[in-house]
């Protein structure tokens, strides 16, 4: 990665299989080998940033569905949850 660029978000799964709790475990599982295999990749990497990006990524989120022609599920799906936990991996 260059000095320029900025972190990549978490190598998972395909998101649209993720219909319950065990399936968004799967996801994080996912997550936390992707980050022990690629540590300087992500973007968010310490408690800390990880967090703010999680506030910042299910506060934009449905924003995100509706700039995409998608209704955005209320109350939020396991797969929107899944998709806000990898987005903030990434998230600047």
């Amino acid at each position: 990665m260059s000095p320029y660029e900025s972190g990549r978000f978490a190598e998972t799964s395909d998101l649209d299989g993720v219909a319950c709790p065990a399936d968004v475990a799967r996801i994080v599982d996912e997550m936390l080998c992707d980050l022990e295999a690629h540590p300087g990749e992500w973007e968010n990497t310490s408690l800390e940033t990880f967090l703010d990006a999680l506030s910042r990524s299910l506060q934009g989120l449905p924003q995100l569905y509706r700039n995409h022609g998608e209704d955005f599920a209320d109350p939020p799906t396991w797969k929107q949850f899944a998709e806000a936990l990898v987005m903030a991996t990434g998230y600047e």
